[in-house]
């Protein structure tokens, strides 16, 4: 659907998301997540990473909950150094 645009019909939070509706070339009433339009706002770290970065901060954060555990295991079979 890249590069369309449809009259939007309605926006409104449905199934724990924000969603937009509009009517697709044959009339159907269709609804996508509004981030997956125009229709949504930048998402703050895309906008300042500008495409810099190869990570996303979800993936940063669970990466340091990875080694947080790593590091609790290797202190508590007494490794001193990890």
């Amino acid at each position: 659907m890249f590069g369309y645009e449809f009259e939007l019909l309605d926006r409104r939070l449905a199934w724990s998301e924000d969603r937009v509706y509009f009517h697709d070339k044959n009339g159907t009433v269709i609804r996508m997540p509004t981030t997956w339009t125009s229709v949504g706002e930048v998402d703050p770290f895309v906008a300042l990473s500008a495409g810099r970065s190869h990570f996303r901060v979800t993936d940063l954060l669970q990466l340091v909950d990875l080694m947080g555990r790593l590091l609790e295991e290797a202190s508590k079979e007494g490794g001193g150094k990890v």
